[in-house]
Formats: structure tokens, sequence, C-alpha cells
């Protein structure tokens, strides 16, 4: 059986009895009875708390006159996903950022972790990036409908009447096709980094895996990035008023 990471064994020790009860209430069998929070589960929790804890050190921090090293990284970040955010949806970007910033740190965070040995990326496995992927289409979709009320179904069934019964169900099958993208895109291009990782360390444990290494990095900032970028265009696209 696969040896747990010390995070995941400490929340199996302390709460793996409560998670148990919670899942039989739901009548939702666990897969391993003796250890019910997966390892994918705890990567998730430990990313939560570190951005939770990230949050909270920028809100503690904040200084006009002298602003410390977290609230500086805090800025560039916000400035850059502001930056994103306006020049993709528009003068109305702002009322997205919150959401936007959550998504690509936490898309960023979690495929970092992979780096860490002894610790998964849980982006590497696709529940995680299905979730996430499911969360934007229905925020998207949400504020569609929040803009334009009945209206939205007009982006489904396109300018022209008469050709309307076809192109609704194209446009259905297009939106359902954006979770699988977003999930196949981010869950390939993790799961392959992080193979491609482990096999080179178990084969020449010093200097080329260094290489692979700057590769994965290179590769959890593009797919962070390529996330947050489809999440903005997606939201873009349900607020417009030009259809």
């Amino acid at each position: 059986m696969h040896e747990q990471d010390p995070i995941t064994g400490v929340l199996n020790k302390y709460f793996g009895n409560l998670a148990t009860q919670v899942l039989h209430a739901l009548h939702v069998q666990p897969y391993n009875p003796q250890a019910p929070i997966t390892e994918t589960f705890a990567m998730e929790l430990l990313v939560f708390g570190l951005l939770l804890v990230f949050f909270v050190l920028v809100r503690l921090s904040l200084n006009v006159e002298n602003p410390g090293t977290i609230q500086q990284v805090a800025e560039m970040i916000h400035s850059f996903v502001s930056g994103q955010a306006e020049s993709i949806i528009g003068s109305r970007g702002q009322e997205f950022v919150m959401f936007t910033t959550s998504v690509v740190l936490f898309v960023l965070l979690s495929n970092l972790l992979g780096m860490v040995p002894g610790l998964i990326a849980p982006t590497s496995k696709a529940t995680v990036p299905l979730g996430l992927a499911l969360v934007c289409w229905i925020y998207y979709h949400y504020y569609g409908i929040r803009e334009h009320g009945f209206g939205y179904i007009k982006q489904f069934i396109g300018p022209i009447w008469w050709i309307s019964p076809m192109m609704f169900p194209i446009e259905i099958i297009s939106h359902l096709a954006r979770i699988l993208s977003l999930t196949v895109r981010l869950y390939a291009n993790m799961f392959a980094g992080e193979m491609v990782t482990l096999v080179f360390f178990s084969l020449v444990p010093i200097a080329i895996p260094v290489v692979f290494m700057s590769l994965h990095l290179g590769v959890a900032l593009i797919q962070a990035y390529i996330f947050m970028l489809l999440t903005m265009i997606y939201v873009s696209q349900a607020v417009a008023h030009d259809h």
C-alpha cells in the first residue's frame, strides 16, 4: 500500500473517524476506511490553509507609508490580475478580480506542491481540476444570468432566429466542452510533469532532475495563468452585451 505523507497521516489520525462518520451520513463508502482522508483532499486543505495564512498576514501587515514584503507581493499579484481582467473583461473587470485571484493562486500553489519532496500536486489528480472547472463554469453562467436575466439564452441561439434550433444544441455542447477542456488541460500537464520528474529523480537523483524541476515550475506557472485567462474570457463573454 502506498505510504501516506505526514500531513495526510496526521489528518487521518485526528479527523479520520469524523470524516468516516460524515461520509456514512452521506451514504458514501470511503475507499479506505482506515484512512478516509485522501492525499489529494489533504493537499487541497494544505493549499487552502496556506492561502488563508497569506491573506491574514497581508491584512495584518497593511501599511500605506511603509509596506512590507508580503504586502508588496500581494500588491504585485493584485496589479497583475487587475490588469488582465481590465484588458479581457473591460471596465467591469474589477468586479471579478477577487474570484480570479483566488483561482490563480489556488491552482498555482496546488501545482507547486508537486515540487516539494513527499507531497503531491492535487492538480495532478483529475478530480481537482474537474472541481475547479465546475466552479468556474457555474460562476460565469451565474453572472451571465444575473446580467442578462432570461435574455442570457440569446447567447445559445445566435442572432438569426431560423438557425437557432441548430445553434442551441451546438452551443450547449460547446459550453459543456469547456469543463472538459479546463479539466484535461490542467490535469494532463501536471500529471505528465509529476511523472517525468519522478522518473528522472529515480534514475539520476542529482543533476538532471534539476532541469525537469525547472520545467515543472514553468508548467505550473503557465497552467495557472491559462486557467485564470480562460476563466476571464468565459466571464467576459457571459456578461457582454454585444451578442
